[in-house]
């Protein structure tokens, strides 16, 4: 027996090593900072070197003003600004002025300021009446050739002012929330959420469901048990998920949808998910009786459809559809109620083809007919699953490196083996179902390192290549091009984002789009979001997008940008170009 599991014990002893290892490898910086050499001057405390007030600048506005001491500067990309005591509004983005460019050892090509920095703070709000407001800001920054002081916080009171005109620019800033627009969110969050089903991850799901509800012949009653289990399990994960984005941008994080990609841990967890899901099509796993020791099954299959629909969300939470755009617009910009609403309409977009067959016996009839072919295509669909687990390395590869993808695979690979052993001893003994347990608990340790690996490089470099001439995207960029008076054309987007991808090799990669360019005197601005950076998300947020792509063509000598859609044509950008000029 001990010659047995000592290969398992020889596995478990490497991923617990892996952390160590991934951690080992990192540039000492922190050491680097340790040897630097020291200087005569004494570090100000904090609140001297950054001294920090904050003011009301009319009903609708803060305005906060840093004095910064001689000899020191603050980072623009290191601060965040949220409210500790909500008092029933929100907090715009940031309105920072340009500052001054920074090659940081740690973070960097950075903004920072000197002596003094005015930010104004737009504040959403839904009465007239004063409003006194605790406000909580983190900021860091740092003394030149000395230390860096660790990020601060303070919570510093104010209050708004009575007046009329927070009323209005919050609706502006909402977008205008109507009942002619609340319901157009409603229904395009309704057609996102059912083109979802289309996506590589979801449909083999959504097809074994089917075809698991056609097999069983059960009475209509237990299909349409099932079916509402399954909706509740759907609706229940976007609503927490509408719940958690909504909450984390109230306190002052610019978040969106496809955020976690942005997330290495994530990123290896969903690579996880998917390689499970698939090896349970794939008949190397019965989930159910064989994960849980019987106790699925004997909880019901309404709890194992409600498990099911959970899965459902979490699979296609990386995906975007057609008419999510405008709905998730809406939706964060919205009353949290409102906000709710349009996550549940997304969810029962996405619920409402397994819903339908459930609740409507006669659909059942269009179903093929039950057989072994059933089992051939079960496996078959298995393969989508172990593609996107491919394309989520290759993002995470770009997040973090190939070190980063090589932990990813250490863990998948250890999932699988403790899979596999948890399978072959379902009727076994204890000791060995535990032993699968462990491999499976252990699959998990890479992932804790992920988010230490080494750092790749921006990829606009990369992806400038494909268009020679252009320019990365900066706000000081994007206004020293606008005071030139020059037509500029922007363009955000991720290695993560699928649309983006298309455009670049369909459009914006070929020989006419370079010679539109070029006729135009069009500057091309590349904004790489892969990583997240906050000057980018601040970009997205005053345009109101949720996500990527953006594209941003602005005309020349002046005047506003104009939004172009998510899927380019090079019809469409000659039309904007022409009409920039």
């Amino acid at each position: 027996m001990l010659r047995f599991l000592r290969p398992f014990a020889c596995l478990l002893l490497f991923a617990a090593m892996i952390p160590a290892l991934a951690q080992s490898s990192l540039p000492a910086a922190a050491a680097s900072a340790a040897d630097a050499p020291a200087v005569d001057d004494e570090p100000l405390p904090v609140d001297q070197a950054f001294a920090l007030s904050v003011r009301a600048d009319g009903p609708a506005r803060l305005l906060l003003h840093w004095t910064i001491a001689q000899g020191y500067y603050l980072y623009r990309d290191r601060t965040t600004i949220a409210l500790a005591d909500a008092g029933g509004a929100r907090l715009g983005a940031p309105q920072w002025p340009r500052g001054v460019t920074h090659q940081d050892p740690q973070f960097g090509e950075t903004v920072v300021y000197y002596d003094t920095v005015d930010v104004p703070v737009a504040v959403q709000r839904n009465g007239a009446a004063s409003l006194p407001l605790r406000l909580r800001v983190r900021f860091q920054g740092c003394q030149e050739g000395s230390v860096c002081y660790p990020p601060t916080t303070r919570e510093i009171a104010v209050a708004l002012p009575a007046g009329a005109a927070e009323v209005a620019a919050a609706d502006v800033r909402g977008g205008g929330v109507s009942a002619a627009g609340f319901a157009a969110a409603l229904l395009a969050a309704l057609l996102g959420g059912l083109i979802l089903n289309l996506m590589p991850c979801v449909l083999p799901i959504l097809s074994l469901k089917a075809m698991a509800l056609a097999e069983s012949g059960e009475s209509p009653a237990a299909a349409r048990r099932h079916a509402l289990a399954y909706t509740a399990g759907v609706l229940c994960a976007f609503a927490a998920l509408g719940a958690c984005v909504w909450l984390l941008r109230g306190a002052g994080q610019a978040l969106g949808w496809g955020f976690q990609l942005q997330q290495p841990a994530l990123v290896g967890a969903l690579v996880l998910v998917m390689v499970a899901v698939g090896l349970g099509m794939s008949g190397v796993v019965q989930f159910g009786a064989g994960l849980a020791g019987g106790a699925l099954a004997q909880r019901g299959g309404p709890w194992a459809d409600f498990l099911t629909g959970v899965l459902a969300c979490v699979v296609a939470s990386p995906c975007t559809a057609p008419f999510m755009g405008s709905a998730l617009a809406f939706a964060l910009y919205a009353p949290i109620a409102l906000a709710l609403a349009v996550f549940l309409a997304l969810g029962l977009g996405l619920a409402l083809p397994f819903l339908l067959i459930g609740l409507c016996p006669p659909l059942r009839r269009w179903l093929p007919r039950p057989g072994r072919w059933m089992e051939t295509l079960k496996q078959l669909l298995a393969y989508p699953m172990y593609l996107a687990a491919v394309w989520l390395l290759w993002v995470l590869g770009r997040l973090r490196g190939v070190d980063a993808m090589a932990l990813a695979l250490v863990a998948a690979v250890t999932l699988a083996l403790g899979l596999w052993w948890l399978e072959r001893q379902r009727y076994g003994r204890r000791a060995q179902r535990a032993l699968a347990w462990l491999l499976i608990a252990a699959s998990c340790l890479p992932l804790a390192a992920l988010p230490g690996a080494t750092a790749v490089q921006s990829t606009d470099a990369a992806r400038r290549a494909l268009v020679p001439g252009s320019i990365a995207y900066s706000a000081e960029r994007l206004a020293a091009l606008r005071r030139a008076g020059e037509p500029v054309f922007v363009d955000v987007s991720t290695d993560w984002c699928i649309t983006c991808k298309a455009n670049e090799r369909a459009v914006l990669s070929t020989a006419a789009f370079r010679a539109l360019l070029a006729r135009t005197g069009t500057a091309y601005l590349v904004a790489d979001y892969t990583d997240g950076e906050p000057a980018i998300t601040a970009l997205l947020d005053r345009y109101r997008a949720v996500g990527v792509p953006l594209y941003l063509a602005f005309p020349r000598g002046g005047g506003d940008a104009r939004k172009l859609p998510a899927v380019l044509t090079l019809g469409e950008l000659q039309r904007a170009f022409a009409a920039a000029r």
